[in-house]
């Protein structure tokens, strides 16, 4: 009876609804928002209905006992069958070729279409409004790809290389070119890596200068570029990256021509005129390679067992003279050219011009060497005292300061001495040129300016309270430090002192200037960088446990050097250590670096030592060496047992496993023999 009774409950309800849904349909027109309503209750109700479970043992359906609890949570619903390969998601959301459109919602879009903005605009807010959360997902996933826009794609060329001119991580770069093929086309061009070597003043090689003596306050430098966005990338990985960047036929004029090298069984090809994406990528990785690579080849120097008094790195030579009256020249490889013999005693100073060298000694002679050809043009005569500081204003003359307190200017070409410069009471003990003017630092206390032409005293700064030992001037202010602790600043164009820099504890016996940034070095172990726009310290190193030895910096860096053994690379931006350069020695005499090599002269296992630290990246076309080398000097002028590293193959796994030991510091060096 109740099956009957719902059975006849439902056939009533559905004729009730039969005759409602006929009463509509005659009753006349309608309006478009009745219609969408109909429609809607029409989807509601019409769902079909699921089949029935048949049953096997009787053929009336029976109430399924629940065996649950009634406080037993319910069942998880399952999931839905994975889609099979037959059963892909739509590609597209318009309706499918089969599928017939309802009149009603055709009639629909016909009408928005014909609405101004603001009405369509009403329309759909009031759409939305009728819209649960699901179906406002649904709706964002359609709208979000349409309202995506590729800028590089709408905007013309110009504009595209005015947004690349606001990057400055080259990271961003090599992933950009890998977004289309019109990404990489902009990315390409050389105007956006032009941008970039711009932003990291990564200026030109031919450019760079090169550094010059540690024992010299304002020794010579390279520009080395700085770019603290780039510590934490790999190099290999982001050298990659440019690699798969087409290269551009624009060119610049930037030849490459590395020094020959004698000694070794392959010589690396001159680099051909690059692009600047060559040039960003070539300098990226000389700056990873100071952080944490290098290749570094040892010389052993024996017998001599002498002390390093002055280290000189040219474009073409190491030079090194010792307090045994020996003078040796190198190639920028480290192997050894010739030595130059001829001063009785020990050489305390000496210069590079070129090919021409000018040293000077406890003999009292100042030499004139070919070094070329290791022939003496010429010896020079007149000092009465140990020769202690030299400089050459150009090619043809030279300066030198003599513990006979006096200075002598002296022609090159002729050996005659043009001019001496008196007026010291003491020890000349340091002295510095630019143009026509030469800068002397006394044992007196006292700083000249003398003019090189006239040989007159122009100024007497007076204000250290003892021995003047390290100076630098540019030609716009003098920087003098002395055994007092301090450090002055002083006008050269009336002999004032502008600022007194107090903060070391000992003698600052270590100055060097570059533009408005000056760096000191001093006995107590300190390095400190000095802002000369406030003569104020910008950074406190503590560098060294002993006296600081040899400093050098640029823009990037500092590179100091400790009587407690150890070389340190310092970020002249931040302050912070970098590394350390080199395995502890009982001492470390002088330190020389240049864009891409760097030079230390030390005393290890009671012998001399010198390492060459070489920064350029590997070669491109598989010639060219990985790996430390170790090498030692039988005698001064012996012969060179010298191991060459296997040739890299051109293919790219080889490269791939050089760029790495390069990144890395290379092979471990094999130990050196006697």
């Amino acid at each position: 009876m109740d099956f009957k009774y719902r059975n006849n409950g439902r056939m009533a309800s559905d004729s009730d609804h039969d005759m409602f849904m006929h009463a509509r349909r005659s009753s006349g027109p309608v309006t478009l928002g009745a219609r969408l309503s109909r429609k809607k209750e029409s989807m509601q109700y019409n769902h079909p209905k699921p089949p029935l479970t048949p049953n096997t043992t009787s053929s009336m359906p029976q109430a399924i006992p629940n065996p649950l609890l009634p406080s037993a949570p319910a069942s998880p619903p399952t999931p839905a069958p994975s889609p099979t390969p037959h059963q892909r998601s739509p590609t597209s959301w318009h309706l499918a070729l089969d599928d017939v459109e309802d009149p009603i919602l055709e009639e629909a879009r016909n009408a928005f279409r014909g609405l101004d903005i603001t009405a369509k605009e009403n329309w759909l807010r009031s759409l939305v409004d009728e819209c649960d959360n699901h179906t406002l997902s649904f709706l964002h996933q359609i709208v979000s790809p349409r309202l995506k826009k590729d800028p590089f794609k709408a905007l013309p060329n110009e504009l595209c290389f005015r947004i690349l001119e606001f990057v400055d991580d080259p990271k961003t770069f090599v992933r950009a070119s890998q977004v289309s093929r019109r990404w990489r086309e902009i990315v390409s061009d050389d105007q956006a890596w032009k941008t970039l070597c711009e932003k990291h003043a990564y200026r030109r090689m031919s450019s760079d200068s090169i550094g010059s003596s540690m024992n010299n306050s304002t020794a010579s430098v390279s520009q080395i570029l700085y770019s603290q966005h780039l510590r934490s990338a790999s190099p290999s990985r982001i050298l990659d990256n440019m690699l798969a960047i087409d290269e551009n036929p624009e060119v610049v004029a930037t030849p490459y021509d590395p020094v020959p090298t004698t000694g070794s069984r392959k010589q690396r090809k001159p680099r051909p005129n690059t692009t600047h994406r060559s040039h960003f990528k070539h300098r990226y990785l000389v700056e990873s390679a100071w952080r944490k690579g290098g290749l570094m080849t040892a010389r052993h120097i024996h017998p001599d067992q002498g002390v390093v008094t002055s280290l000189h790195l040219t474009k073409k030579y190491i030079v090194v003279a010792l307090d045994n009256a020996k003078i040796h020249v190198f190639n920028t490889r480290g192997d050894h050219q010739r030595t130059l013999l001829g001063h009785q005693m020990g050489v305390w100073a000496m210069v590079p011009w070129e090919d021409i060298l000018v040293s000077g000694g406890c003999d009292r002679d100042v030499r004139v060497w070919n070094m070329a050809t290791g022939a003496s043009v010429h010896t020079l005569r007149g000092h009465t005292s140990t020769v202690r500081c030299l400089k050459m204003s150009d090619a043809r003359t030279a300066i030198s300061g003599s513990r006979d307190t006096t200075l002598r200017v002296w022609d090159l070409t002729t050996g005659a001495c043009t001019n001496v410069l008196m007026g010291h009471q003491a020890s000349v003990r340091c002295l510095e040129i630019h143009g026509d003017l030469v800068v002397s630092g006394s044992y007196d206390t006292t700083a000249k300016i003398w003019s090189i032409s006239t040989g007159q005293c122009l100024r007497t700064l007076q204000g250290h309270f003892s021995q003047i030992y390290a100076i630098a001037y540019d030609g716009h202010r003098i920087a003098t430090g002395s055994l007092d602790t301090s450090v002055r600043i002083w006008n050269p164009q009336d002999g004032t002192c502008q600022a007194i820099l107090q903060g070391h504890t000992s003698l600052v016996g270590q100055l060097q200037m570059r533009g408005n940034t000056l760096v000191t070095g001093g006995s107590d172990g300190s390095v400190r960088v000095w802002s000369l726009i406030t003569n104020a310290p910008i950074h406190r190193l503590a560098a060294h446990d002993n006296s600081v030895t040899s400093l050098q910096f640029d823009d990037a860096r500092i590179v100091s050097g400790g009587s407690d053994g150890r070389v340190k690379i310092w970020d002249t931006k931040t302050g912070g250590q970098i590394r350390e350069l080199s395995q502890p020695a009982e001492a470390v005499w002088r330190v020389a670096f240049e864009s891409e090599r760097c030079v230390v002269m030390a005393s290890r296992a009671g012998r001399t030592i010198m390492e060459v630290w070489d920064f350029t990246p590997p070669p491109e076309d598989g010639d060219g060496q990985a790996g430390e080398r170790s090498v030692e000097i039988k005698t001064p002028v012996g012969p060179i047992v010298d191991e060459d590293m296997a040739d890299v193959e051109e293919d790219e796994d080889h490269k791939s496993e050089m760029i790495d030991a390069y990144s890395t510091g290379g092979e471990e060096s094999e130990g050196m023999t006697d």
